[in-house]
């Protein structure tokens, strides 16, 4: 069984998000990081890049293969998680300690759309 958060919102495509004033702090889900395996190397988009909701951002890299990231909001950067880049398994130890962006979100209504974490154990069920 994955770990899941509440009080986070999360996509489809396994991201979490938790919302600190204004700002989106964006990771991968327990499952995400499960179904990885070791991760190796996190590509992470630089500060004040645009990203947009449902467009990749980045990649995760495993001993097993290469995932896109997906941006669960739109917004600008303002800070990647540079312990990432010297140690990317943190990822697998905590996931949701080891956050990836943060995002200036550019339209805060777009976390209607992700799920919470009741629709997200449900949706994983149906996954499993």
């Amino acid at each position: 069984m994955s770990k899941i958060i509440d009080g986070l919102f999360y996509s489809e495509s396994h991201e979490w998000v938790k919302l600190e004033d204004g700002i989106a702090v964006i990771g991968i889900t327990d499952f995400a990081q499960k179904s990885m395996g070791s991760i190796v190397y996190v590509d992470m988009p630089d500060e004040d890049d645009e990203v947009s909701r449902n467009e990749e951002f980045g990649a995760v890299e495993s001993v097993k293969a290469a995932s896109d990231l997906y941006a669960p909001v739109s917004g600008t950067v303002m800070e990647h998680n540079g312990e990432l880049e010297d140690d990317p398994g943190l990822l697998n130890r905590d996931p949701y300690a080891g956050w990836i962006i943060k995002v200036r979100m550019s339209d805060p209504a777009e976390t209607s759309e992700l799920m919470d974490s009741a629709a997200y154990a449900e949706f994983l069920a149906r996954q499993e």
